[in-house]
């Protein structure tokens, strides 16, 4: 009888439950869609802190920064002098640490150690600075036109001769690339991990000390380098056995090498500027923050929430949009819902009074009705539930199939500061800030169980709610009332 009813009574009352349903469906439309824009959003700021440090890297711990100007250094390039006639070209180049700061090998395994932390690798991060040219001698040129050792010319009164120096003097490239020095027996961990090898192939956990190279594409397509050639780094020649391309924005190096071989060209032996860590469970990242800064003095531990803070652009702006106005909008928009279809069910029983008042003077107790009207009520929340999902979804592929484009910009991190791109050279010394550095990534809106079943449980809600209301006016109408509005 309940369902027979039921069925007659939203058949005969389609209109009204479209409105309800439409109602209810708006608002968790609204909900699906800022949600699933909320978690691609959360995607992007994953691949742009991928890009810093590595795929599964929960923290990074470095040397602690320095005070300003102490143990500041730079660079010298020297260059031989050269017999009378020699313009041949010379080439140098200086390798340096990031930031000219560095931790023992050692505290790799400290932090290894610590409570709540699956494993821990370390990395060295260097600079290539490389200065070639050629110093060309200028010419003497005696007044009168002829040169010096020519036949003829101008003397002066002491016999000296007379005359300028023409042409002359000295042209030099100065050239500079990334090197990062990878633990071969971890490729799970660290920067190299947000790139994929396009060919050849990646080290093998033999080659600690092999004099190998893995190139990043973008580097490798502007040195025209390929796998099988060799590339030379502060006079050591390195084989070339594949290239990587970065999965997002550039990659952490243009080269990589073994971490033994990286330790030997920077002469940091039993060094590294870099330790990578992966927590056992991501809930107690900030507890092994903690941990990691009491146990091991002079470091400074870096969190991606750490690093997610200095994210900015477009990319910034439109997650606080999503996940501040988009959310308080969707919650103004579901109350409104609600209300609405609250209302519009309590105005709906008001209109059929003379029904419920001669359904109760043949019999139906008040509990019977108000699961009537719940009931109708529960089931134009199911169908706006269906409506918003369905809406929510299309919505959903609008924004992923039109992929906007969304600008990244990686604030600047201290030498101490445990990116990749902290203290990179530049003469600056310990602490000295790097440069921004932009990245453009496309927003998707992954739409995930969860958000369909909040969805579910929402139209739910919105039902009950709706129910409520009317139910609640049922249940105050009595056979009198129906009598009332008999002509």
């Amino acid at each position: 009888m309940f369902f027979t009813y039921l069925r007659r009574e939203l058949r005969r009352r389609r209109k009204a439950a479209l409105v309800v349903a439409s109602g209810l469906g708006l608002g968790i439309a609204l909900v699906i869609i800022v949600s699933s824009v909320s978690s691609g959003m959360g995607k992007a700021q994953d691949k742009v802190l991928e890009s810093l440090y590595g795929l599964g890297t929960d923290m990074t711990v470095t040397k602690a920064a320095a005070a300003p100007g102490s143990g500041t250094e730079r660079p010298r390039f020297e260059f031989d002098a050269k017999e009378n006639g020699d313009d041949s070209t010379q080439s140098t180049d200086r390798v340096m640490v990031q930031g000219f700061q560095t931790l023992a090998a050692t505290t790799v395994d400290k932090v290894g150690k610590q409570d709540g932390v699956a494993d821990a690798v370390g990395g060295l991060s260097m600079t290539v600075m490389k200065v070639d040219g050629q110093f060309k001698r200028g010419e003497f040129k005696q007044d009168g036109g002829t040169s010096q050792g020519g036949g003829r010319g101008g003397f002066g009164g002491g016999g000296q001769p007379q005359g300028e120096v023409k042409g002359g003097g000295a042209s030099f490239d100065v050239n500079s690339y990334t090197v990062y020095g990878t633990d071969v027996t971890k490729q799970d961990l660290g920067p190299l991990t947000s790139s994929k090898i396009t060919s050849g192939r990646t080290f093998k956990s033999t080659e600690t000390n092999g004099k190998v190279a893995v190139v990043d594409a973008a580097y490798a397509k502007e040195k025209k380098l390929t796998a099988g050639k060799t590339v030379t780094v502060h006079g050591t020649k390195f084989t070339i056995i594949g290239v990587s391309a970065a999965d997002s924005g550039d990659a952490a190096a243009n080269l990589y090498i073994p971490l033994q071989q990286a330790q030997t060209l920077a002469d940091a032996k039993d060094k590294v500027t870099t330790v990578y860590v992966k927590a056992a469970d991501s809930q107690q990242i900030d507890g092994v923050k903690t941990a990691i800064q009491k146990n091991i003095t002079g470091t400074t531990v870096t969190t991606s929430a750490d690093l997610a803070d200095t994210v900015s652009g477009s990319l910034s702006t439109a997650s606080d949009l999503a996940s501040s106005v988009g959310k308080w909008l969707s919650i103004a928009v579901l109350i409104a819902a609600f209300l609405v279809a609250g209302l519009l069910t309590s105005s709906a029983v008001s209109r059929r009074v003379r029904e419920f008042g001669t359904l109760k003077a043949l019999g139906w107790k008040s509990g019977r009705v108000t699961r009537q009207v719940v009931g109708e009520a529960l089931v134009n929340g199911l169908m706006g539930g269906v409506l918003g999902i369905a809406a929510g979804l299309v919505g959903a592929y609008v924004v992923t199939a039109v992929s906007p484009t969304l600008t990244a910009q990686l604030g600047a991190s201290g030498g101490g500061g445990g990116g990749m791109r902290g203290g990179m050279m530049g003469g600056g010394g310990p602490g000295r800030q790097s440069a921004a550095k932009s990245l453009d990534i496309a927003l998707t809106a992954p739409v995930s169980l969860s958000i369909i079943l909040i969805a579910v449980a929402l139209a739910v809600a919105g039902g009950l709610i709706a129910g409520a209301f009317g139910g609640w006016r049922a249940s105050r109408l009595r056979p009198a009332d129906a009598l009332r509005r008999v002509e």
